[in-house]
């Protein structure tokens, strides 16, 4: 899919619950494979998984690669696939590895993989300051303030584990479809939880913004990415900018710094 002197360079987001994988063609976005994350995987599991993906892709194995992991334990045998299918060994977002970020965390080594990916992409595709909201297996929202520097964020459960949590911790419970109901007021059971998981998670993210807001002491852009942006992002008080390849276009921008 490369053409001329363009590069392949293949882009591994793992998160807690869904792996997104990115195919780069020079700069451009050739094309995504996204999986369920297993609870546990072996590199033999991983290499033909990369070799699904490419495939359906299309594409030849990649020039390089890197990988974003946010489960300890799945970062190795990602690292030998990736290694085994591109013939190099990988980057792996951490501690190292240069970002040209300035982080006001009290630890940066404790910022994950992708945090790091969303703050990389949306200081350079959408300025500074600028909020990210990550939706995923948890609801990060990430600040980068005025002069470009990650000034730090939040992290609270996500839609779907809070759903999840009401369907295990109550027995009457049931696991309910992640979708907005008609009304807030709900008149069953399904459309009760809703409510207060689907509108609930907008209200929660439209006042964590608010607050955030207040702190900075002005109204920055803001930029929705992860699972179900669109969704959430049409229920929001705010208007807000969705962009689903956000982080994997971060990694791509943080692959190339380490390779100039």
């Amino acid at each position: 899919m490369a053409q001329g002197g363009e590069k392949n360079v293949l882009t591994v987001d793992v998160g807690n619950t869904t792996t997104r994988l990115g195919l780069f063609s020079g700069e451009g976005l050739a094309g995504t494979w996204e999986l369920t994350t297993p609870e546990r995987l072996t590199a033999d599991e991983a290499r033909l998984a990369l070799e699904q993906a490419l495939g359906a892709l299309g594409a030849p194995a990649p020039a390089g690669a890197i990988l974003a992991c946010v489960v300890p334990s799945l970062t190795e045998p990602w690292t030998r696939a990736l290694a085994q299918v591109g013939g190099a060994r990988p980057l792996v977002v951490g501690p190292g590895l240069k970002t040209g970020v300035r982080m006001l965390y009290d630890d940066p080594s404790e910022v994950g993989a992708d945090r790091v990916a969303d703050v990389v992409a949306a200081r350079a595709d959408h300025g500074a300051p600028v909020v990210v909201v990550d939706l995923g297996t948890t609801t990060n929202i990430e600040v980068v303030n005025a002069d470009g520097a990650f000034a730090g964020g939040i992290i609270a459960p996500g839609v779907a584990l809070g759903a999840r949590s009401l369907a295990a911790a109550a027995a009457r419970l049931p696991m309910i479809e992640l979708r907005a109901p008609a009304r807030v007021i709900g008149r069953n059971t399904r459309d009760a939880m809703r409510s207060g998981v689907v509108l609930g998670e907008a209200a929660r993210v439209d006042g964590l913004l608010d607050a955030v807001m207040g702190e900075l002491g002005a109204e920055v852009p803001v930029v929705l990415t992860g699972d179900g942006a669109a969704g959430l992002a049409a229920l929001l008080r705010r208007d807000v900018t969705v962009d689903e390849t956000l982080t994997l276009r971060g990694l791509r921008r943080l692959w190339d710094a380490n390779h100039r």
